[in-house]
């Protein structure tokens, strides 16, 4: 069932839906879930958990092989780390593991066409699957996003419309636009946040179903913190783990407003007035799922905390020196670790997971610009 994260009305998952009729988003509520010994004899993609997914049936499946990113044991300022690999999916960002499955239910429901906005990497996404499933796709960007984004969604085919002014204005023109067509925005869709949940089930499945202490991992719409959350809760109910993690969510200084909510020890995330950042992807002034990410935040006795535009820069340098070359938003979550370290809140013997988001040639012009070239 479809369940309304504010009202609890429930809807059928056989009718094309993106949010209640109240207006809130809506969550994939299911008791379906893998088994240990299923997952013996399955390929290494997201696809492994299809119990967990909500798509009925497996021909409706469109998939580039997402799924199954390398999880390196490294050091990152002095803390051991996990670096889950996730720049490394096929559209080359994490956004892939909910497009596979959002596209997928739309191509089951029959939506012929489709309108998406993006800071850049989840409209690259969902433009590429929609291309794969037949599905006509309208992307809309700011004007200032990075040029290696627009250009993967122009080759993938979709009609690209570059919208002035902030982030938020990319939204309203394709909130205009979804009055004549499907809305499949990776902020409100509940089956792009079950796609991301696989991130959950494959760090514990690749430590031997042991879950981390920690999990950091950049925040601006929320969904990838609430499918982290969503998805070791998954675990913890079918006996696959013990406990959950806790969870770090990291902003950039210049826009952070769940930062400030959690802080505040707020039920909501309020609108900030925000500056200019490199982590294009997560610079978002009010994030749909507010509610839900300081939820995650307290349920899980996590942090939110938030970097510098010097430390994001210092973090991607960092990690090119490993071979390991990552946009600046995806330098947040390994950014801040030194902070979890200074806090007293990881040491030597802790188990943190960082979560890597994004490939760096999708900002190629952002380097080019910061190394003065």
């Amino acid at each position: 069932m479809l369940t309304c994260s504010r009202c609890k009305q429930q809807y059928p998952e056989t009718e094309p839906r993106w949010r209640c009729q109240c207006g809130a988003y809506l969550l994939l509520e299911s008791d379906r879930m893998f088994t240990r010994d299923a997952l013996l004899h399955r390929p290494p993609t997201l696809w492994r958990y299809q119990e967990a997914l909500g798509i009925e049936r497996s021909e409706h499946v469109v998939s580039l092989g997402e799924g199954f990113t390398p999880l390196t044991a490294d050091e990152l300022f002095g803390q051991p780390v996990l670096l889950k690999l996730d720049q490394l999916n096929p559209t080359g960002s994490f956004k892939d593991r909910g497009s596979t499955v959002m596209i997928s239910k739309l191509k089951e429901w029959g939506v012929p066409e489709i309108v998406e906005d993006s800071s850049g990497n989840a409209g690259a996404s969902i433009a590429a699957y929609a291309r794969r499933a037949g599905i006509t796709a309208r992307i809309f960007v700011p004007e200032s996003t990075s040029a290696g984004k627009t250009a993967q969604i122009r080759m993938y085919g979709a009609e690209l419309v570059k919208v002035p002014g902030s982030r938020e204005d990319t939204t309203r023109a394709a909130l205009a636009a979804a009055s004549q067509t499907f809305y499949a925005s990776h902020n409100w869709s509940p089956y792009f946040v079950a796609g991301l949940k696989t991130l959950a089930y494959e760090i514990c499945e690749q430590q031997g179903w042991q879950a981390p202490d920690w999990v950091v991992t950049p925040v601006g719409g929320g969904s990838l913190v609430l499918g982290l959350y969503l998805g070791f809760a998954d675990l913890v109910r079918a006996g696959l783990i013990p406990r959950a993690p806790r969870i770090a969510a990291v902003q950039a200084a210049a826009c952070a407003p769940v930062y400030h909510a959690w802080r505040q020890r707020l039920d909501d995330v309020p609108a900030v007035a925000k500056q200019d950042t490199a982590a294009e992807g997560i610079a978002i002034a009010r994030p749909v799922k507010g509610r839900s990410i300081l939820e995650a935040l307290y349920r899980s006795e996590g942090v939110a905390l938030t970097v510098s535009e010097e430390e994001i820069w210092a973090a991607t340098h960092a990690l090119a020196e490993k071979g390991i070359f990552v946009e600046p938003t995806a330098a947040a979550a390994p950014a801040a670790v030194r902070h979890l370290k200074a806090k007293g809140l990881t040491d030597a013997g802790s188990r943190v997971a960082v979560v890597l988001t994004g490939i760096g040639l999708k900002a190629t012009d952002k380097f080019l610009a910061h190394l003065g070239t």
